[in-house]
């Protein structure tokens, strides 16, 4: 009973195998013959293209003048017909079968050559027959196979007409209307197709294939078919049977363990099928330039690596990178050599990555990268050295050494995000960020990233809005004498009162002002809106910063001078403060601006004094009026005595040079007492007041001694 119960249930079993195996070969010729047929269509959909191509560039303008003489619209036609046409006999006719040009074997084709045509195919144009040419292709380009003798032709026909005329033919237009061409069918073009298409023995046979699915007829001129378009598919179920078939026969005590192993290996067969498949749509996901996968594949297995992330219990990270420099090359060597550099860099990010990554060209310069399995998080970072290393190693394009760089992006997911669209998005304000730090480098997305981000675009996109509507306020800080009792001078400070985000510092809007293009009119909206409010306050000076982009702007001085004559201010009180940034970048044109402000009037004062490149040949060559020290040497006075000390030696410093000498950040007591026993000349912080509308200004210069009960506390 035993016996027979295993043998029902091996003969169960081998019939599973056996619909298994017939399934999975009846679906992978099915499947051949689909590639067969999309390979025939591909290639009329070529050719109209090809066509459609040549007729919008105006190549075929000249074969359709029917006014030409016959010599020159044949010669005409022969220049079409051997650069653009490869066929072996090529005609232009008329709609009535007429032959206008026509080239044959490289030689002058005539009518009787196309009326021999025509007995291969009556329904061609000017044939007997009168419905249309049947085969493979629609519209105005169809195309066909024909079985002559023991030569196979491949005819196709092209219909030039205009849509109008098809519809409502002109009787006796004898204009041109079509060009009919044939090309014999050798074997080298059916393996070339087989090896472009993954057809194995792709052949015209004269015996019929028993199975419909391994056959294409090809019809003879009287209608009937002697030769097939045949061809062997692969096999996989019967493969999969032969290999394992000694095991079926040999391991009958391990049936069990048998079955489940091929089973298992079937459904790989399936699998495989299933890769085969993919592997026809893999033009259509990958990038025709660098050979990597493009933006949708790279989409596709981002997907799957999230699907996956909590099965595998392990991270993921996106890397997007720019090319530094990529524009420069292409400008300077031509798109030829853009080209060649985005095949190379393609190449080194292949070479990089483990066995399980993806790197996929998102479009131009720009690249994509799926880091999986990341086992230290860390992981991203050694990739994006490694990246940087990579790409930063001279190419050679042309036989000429180029040097670029790149700029990464980084996001992880799930930390960051866990679907594509987030991650993608973080990854690229990582990017925006990396190229901000100064490029060739990588950066991680950091959730404040989100806010710069924001800010950023905010103030590109309000802040023009903002100074073309007035909608910015000024406020004024106090520069007091030294023995705390007067207002000797105010320094202008600007404040967004943003009617979504509140009231915006300039801490966080003016480096982005100056990075996005718009210092220039906001400096110059400062400087106007500050003469206007400071003509109120005679005698008092009137301090503005100027910002280096601004400074070094050409129209600079002019400017200045401008809003001063528009608003009546007097140049005196004018006094604009410099970084020491400025003079260091270009010294020359620098001193140029500044002296012919001095010549004006305006006075300069050198701000932040001793923070970057403070040199007396600064202070002895450009014409400075004042310095400022800068606020980080009073703030731990008292605890070190090292800043007293600087502080007390930059105070006599500007005094043996003949400079007012202002310091920022007063905030206690003690620091003005220490001041105005070193001998500095102004004063400036919390102490006093800090930045303030021009309302309260008013009200301080109308007090006799404004800040006495301040120091008195």
């Amino acid at each position: 009973m035993l016996a027979i119960a295993f043998t029902l249930v091996l003969a169960a079993i081998l019939g599973v195998m056996t619909a298994m195996v017939r399934d999975a070969n009846q679906l992978e010729a099915e499947r051949q013959r689909d590639r067969v047929e999309a390979a025939l269509a591909t290639q009329v959909h070529l050719r109209r293209l090809r066509f459609e191509n040549l007729q919008a560039a105006g190549v075929l303008t000249p074969v359709l003048n029917s006014v030409l003489p016959s010599t020159t619209l044949q010669w005409a036609f022969a220049q079409l017909a051997n650069r653009f046409l490869d066929f072996d006999g090529t005609y232009l006719v008329t709609a009535s079968g007429q032959v206008l040009a026509g080239v044959e074997q490289r030689q002058t084709g005539m009518q009787a050559d196309y009326d021999a045509l025509l007995k291969l195919r009556p329904d061609l144009p000017g044939g007997s027959a009168s419905n249309k040419l049947p085969g493979i292709g629609s519209g105005p380009v169809r195309a066909v196979l024909v079985r002559e003798g023991t030569e196979t032709f491949g005819i196709i026909a092209v219909d030039l007409r205009r849509p109008e005329l098809i519809a409502d033919p002109q009787p006796g237009s004898e204009a041109a209307a079509f060009i009919v061409g044939y090309r014999k069918v050798v074997q080298a073009q059916l393996d070339e197709l087989g090896l472009r298409y993954r057809v194995p023995r792709l052949e015209i046979v004269t015996q019929r294939p028993a199975d419909p699915l391994l056959r294409r007829d090809i019809p003879s001129p009287n209608g009937s078919v002697n030769a097939w378009l045949s061809w062997t598919p692969e096999r996989p179920g019967d493969a999969m049977l032969h290999q394992f078939a000694w095991a079926l026969g040999a391991v009958t005590a391990l049936f069990i363990s048998l079955f489940a192993y091929v089973f298992h290996r079937l459904r790989n067969a399936a699998q495989q099928i299933a890769s085969r498949e993919k592997q026809i749509h893999r033009l259509a996901g990958q990038d025709e330039l660098s050979g990597l996968p493009n933006r949708r594949t790279f989409d596709l297995r981002l997907d799957q690596e999230l699907a996956q992330l909590g099965r595998t219990k392990s991270g993921l990270a996106v890397l997007l990178l720019d090319l530094d420099r990529f524009k420069a090359v292409n400008d300077t060597y031509g798109h030829n050599a853009g080209d060649e550099l985005i095949r190379q860099v393609a190449s080194r990010l292949t070479t990089i990555l483990r066995l399980g990554d993806t790197v996929a060209r998102l479009g131009g310069d720009e690249f994509g990268i799926i880091q999986t399995h990341m086992a230290v998080p860390n992981a991203s970072a050694a990739l994006g050295q490694r990246i940087l290393d990579a790409l930063t190693a001279p190419f050679e394009i042309g036989g000429v050494a180029v040097t670029i760089g790149c700029s990464i992006g980084i996001a992880h997911a799930p930390q960051d995000g866990a679907d594509r669209s987030t991650l993608l998005r973080l990854a690229d304000t990582a990017l925006y960020q990396a190229k901000n730090e100064g490029r060739n480098r990588y950066s991680f997305f950091e959730p404040q990233m989100n806010r710069a981000l924001q800010l950023k675009r905010m103030v590109e996109e309000d802040l023009r809005n903002a100074i073309a509507r007035d909608q910015l306020l000024l406020h004024f800080q106090p520069q007091v004498s030294i023995d705390g009792s007067t207002i000797v001078g105010v320094e202008a400070l600007v404040r967004w009162p943003h009617p979504e985000h509140g009231m915006i510092p300039p801490s966080e809007f003016i480096g982005i002002a100056e990075e996005r293009g718009l210092i220039v009119p906001l400096s110059e909206w400062v400087l106007r809106r500050a003469c206007e409010q400071a003509r109120q306050w005679p005698g008092i000076k009137l301090a503005v910063n100027v910002s280096p982009i601004q400074f070094r702007h050409k129209d600079f001085v002019a400017s200045v001078i401008r809003v001063l004559e528009e608003t009546g201010f007097d140049p005196e009180r004018l006094e604009l403060e410099l970084t020491e940034g400025v003079v260091v970048e270009d010294a020359d044109a620098a001193e140029a601006a500044m002296m012919d402000l001095r010549a004006h009037g305006v006075s300069l004062a050198l701000d932040d004094f001793g923070t970057g490149y403070s040199s007396l040949i600064y202070l002895r060559r450009f014409a400075f009026d004042k310095i400022k020290i800068d606020r980080s040497f009073l703030e731990y006075m008292e605890a070190t005595g090292e800043s007293a000390i600087l502080v007390h030696s930059v105070v006599h410093l500007g005094r043996a040079l003949g400079l007012r000498v202002c310091a920022e950040g007063v905030e206690t007591a003690e620091q003005h007492r220490f001041l105005q026993a070193i001998g500095c000349h102004e004063l400036q912080g919390f102490l006093f007041s800090k930045g303030v509308p021009p309302e309260e200004i008013d009200r301080l210069l109308t007090l006799d001694r404004p800040f006495e009960q301040a120091l008195a506390a």
